[in-house]
């Protein structure tokens, strides 16, 4: 039995060199542009059985957006940074000189990169598998990323080479611990 499982990657909050860890932003004026220019495609996977969104505001506000009336989901929140939440990369590095090389080892009080990306596929695993079920899930980028390190069992340091831009889609299908990573052609 195999579910498909629809990631839509969250509206931007803000832009790359305004982004905050744990941001706690609905989308911003440009976030919701794009949102608007993608609704055409992304309106119709609304059509999923089951249609989830992490807790965050811009992930529910981007499911809400396309019509999804998601289930807010905690499993999908943002990777915890712990005292780094609420700051940019730029505070991070002038407030403690040399944390973001050592970040790759240490979130600094948060989750670690292994626990977040175990936190993210523990939720895959326990989706309901129904043949030919589908499922949609909004979801910050970090989250998206984490999923795709998980279902293609990469090295962790994986995760920092996935780019992940805001509306984009990406497919997973399977089922608890076997899972595949699924492009479709678009007409």
């Amino acid at each position: 039995m195999n579910v498909r499982v629809t990631l839509v990657a969250a509206a931007r909050a803000s832009t790359l060199l305004a982004e905050r860890f744990d941001d706690d932003r609905p989308p911003d004026g440009e976030g919701w542009r794009a949102l608007e220019s993608a609704a055409p495609e992304l309106v119709p996977l609304a059509a999923a059985e089951l249609r989830y969104c992490s807790p965050g505001p811009r992930s529910r506000a981007t499911g809400q957006a396309l019509g999804y009336a998601p289930l807010a989901q905690v499993a999908l929140r943002e990777w915890d940074m712990g005292r780094w939440r609420g700051l940019t990369l730029a505070e991070v590095a002038a407030r403690e000189p040399g944390a973001v090389e050592r970040w790759l080892a240490d979130p600094h009080g948060g989750e670690s990169l292994l626990a977040f990306i175990a936190r993210i596929g523990g939720w895959f695993d326990s989706r309901p598998a129904d043949d030919g079920g589908a499922i949609v899930a909004v979801a910050e980028p970090s989250a998206v990323r984490a999923a795709l390190v998980y279902a293609l069992r990469a090295a962790p340091q994986t995760y920092w080479s996935v780019d992940v831009r805001p509306l984009s889609t990406v497919t997973l299908t399977g089922s608890a611990g076997h899972w595949h990573l699924s492009l479709q052609a678009r007409a």
